[in-house]
């Protein structure tokens, strides 16, 4: 009887840490996720005063996402020349469960130089908070040993100039089969090393890179590849020609089976009609600063 009595009190006793358990599983809070980070170009964490100012994350909710907020506060123990802060809520991604969070705003002129916070929020509708804070420099472009600019881009269709340094000599900028295009860039205010792609990408790939970082070679069209290693102050890379009297670069025959580094354009990325973005890519590494530009061109194939 005694022996009946503690197996029945085992099994009440089981029975209540395994009830306690699952309650405790049923209210347990799912926290957000974040993935892909970059807090600027290159995930560089700086913002030139004045200039636009990118941010990317994946964001993954533990319920959905009620707002995602960034916030750019001053140090306690640092010295700046005025108070100031930027504080920006979005509520576009209220309800999204996953999502991609792809921000550009910019830096305002004023915003004193130095090191601050960077604070990263997402907002959880279970109640939950998720914060990334990070050290973040605002400089101004005075004061950087690199600053690179797209100086010069370029493009031509059999050996006539179509598009020269924003001048759009063509409108829509158009290319048929078998037509040379020709790309030239040229990005000044550098040294040290790095490298310049120059990139065609179809537009309903919904795909666009903004860093060397992000190519991804199996969705894009390498027109031109350039590196450059140990370049003095103020500097500039180019891949820039002059055939016939025509200022012009790299080019490639709409239609061709390999791209400028030999890799065969087939896939997603094979040839067709549509729209696409020829985009410039560049990236320093000695500095960890990059810039790009894209713009848009028709294929009619």
């Amino acid at each position: 009887m005694k022996k009946n009595y503690l197996i029945i009190n085992f099994l009440l006793l089981a029975g209540t840490f395994s009830a306690c358990k699952k309650d405790n599983q049923e209210i347990e809070i799912a926290n957000p996720t974040l993935s892909n980070v970059e807090i600027g170009y290159a995930n560089n964490k700086r913002a030139i005063r004045g200039r636009d100012f990118h941010l990317n994350a994946d964001v993954i909710a533990g319920t959905k996402i009620t707002t995602v907020e960034v916030k750019i506060l001053q140090k306690t123990n640092q010295k700046y020349t005025d108070n100031w802060k930027l504080e920006l809520t979005w509520e576009e991604f209220k309800g999204s469960k996953n999502t991609n969070v792809h921000k550009h705003f910019t830096i305002p002129k004023e915003a004193p130089e130095g090191t601050y916070d960077f604070l990263f929020i997402v907002n959880d509708e279970n109640g939950s908070r998720l914060e990334l804070k990070e050290d973040f420099i605002i400089i101004d472009a005075a004061n950087m040993a690199v600053d690179p600019i797209v100086d010069r881009d370029i493009f031509s269709r059999n050996e006539t100039m179509i598009y020269y340094m924003n001048t759009f000599v063509e409108n829509p900028l158009l290319f048929n089969k078998n037509d040379l295009f020709t790309a030239g860039a040229q990005i000044k205010q550098i040294q040290g090393d790095g490298i310049l792609y120059t990139a065609l990408i179809k537009r309903k790939l919904n795909y666009f890179p903004e860093t060397v970082s992000q190519l991804d070679f199996t969705k894009c069209i390498i027109i031109s590849k350039v590196e450059h290693k140990g370049l003095g102050p103020a500097s500039s890379v180019s891949t820039l020609n002059k055939i016939n009297g025509v200022w012009g670069g790299n080019t490639i025959t709409i239609g061709a089976e390999k791209d400028g580094v030999g890799n065969s354009i087939s896939g997603v990325k094979a040839w067709e009609s549509g729209q696409y973005n020829l985009v410039i890519l560049y990236h320093n590494s000695t500095y960890n600063v990059s810039t790009y530009k894209s713009i848009p061109i028709t294929i009619a194939y």
